[in-house]
C-alpha cells in the first residue's frame, strides 16, 4: 500500500488541535495577537505545546536580554531562519538594535559579559555540549557562576528544540525575515 502522507508539514488551525491546545491558542492570541506558526506546529502533540511553554517560561538566572542573546546565537549556529527572525523581533523589544543583533548572531558583543555568554553558547552549540576551557574561563571571569552555566545549557536546549523543529518542518516564517549574514 502506498504511503499518501505528505512530507510537507502544514500548520494546524485551531480547529485541528486538541481542546487543551485550542485554549492555549486563544491565550496566545490574547497575549501576543497571533499564534506563531512554530508554536502551532508543536500543537500536533496534545501535550507538547503546554510542556514547551512551561519550559520556556520557567524561572532562570539569565535576564531577558541574556536569554535573547543566547537564542540569537544558537539559532544562527543551527541555521534556523524562523528562530533568527523571531528572536530578531524579540531582541529589538528587549532593547537590542540591528547591529547588536547581527553581532550577537555571530557570537560576539561589545558588552564584555554578554560577549562571554554568547561566545560560550556558540561554542557549546557547535560542539554538542563540549566547550573549551578558555571559553569557560572567560564565562566565569565575566561574572557568571555555575547556576548561570546550568541555565545557559537549559536555554540552549530550549532553542535547539525549536531550531530542529523548524529545520525539519520548514513551516512558513511569520515574523519579518532576519537578514542573512
Amino acid at each position: 500500500m502506498e504511503n499518501t502522507r505528505s512530507l510537507e508539514f502544514q500548520v494546524p488551525s485551531r480547529e485541528e488541535v486538541s481542546a487543551v491546545n485550542q485554549e492555549i491558542f486563544d491565550n496566545l492570541n490574547k497575549q501576543i495577537g497571533f499564534v506563531p506558526n512554530l508554536y502551532a506546529t508543536i500543537a500536533y502533540s496534545d501535550n507538547g505545546l503546554q510542556r514547551y511553554l512551561n519550559y520556556q517560561n520557567a524561572k532562570t538566572s539569565l535576564n531577558n536580554k541574556e536569554k535573547e542573546a543566547v537564542n540569537l546565537v544558537v539559532s544562527q549556529v543551527n541555521g534556523c531562519i524562523y528562530c533568527q527572525s523571531a528572536h530578531t523581533a524579540i531582541g529589538k523589544m528587549n532593547g537590542f538594535d540591528e547591529d547588536q543583533i547581527l553581532n550577537l548572531r555571530q557570537g560576539k558583543s561589545e558588552n564584555t559579559k554578554l560577549n562571554a555568554l554568547v561566545a560560550l553558547a556558540a561554542d557549546l552549540t557547535e560542539n554538542r555540549g563540549y566547550a573549551s576551557s578558555e571559553m569557560l574561563e572567560q564565562f566565569y571571569s565575566a561574572g557568571y557562576n555555575q547556576e548561570n552555566l546550568v541555565d545557559l545549557i537549559l536555554q540552549i536546549s530550549d532553542k535547539i528544540a525549536m531550531n530542529y523543529l523548524h529545520n525539519l518542518t520548514k513551516v512558513p516564517v511569520d515574523f519579518p525575515v532576519a537578514p542573512s549574514i
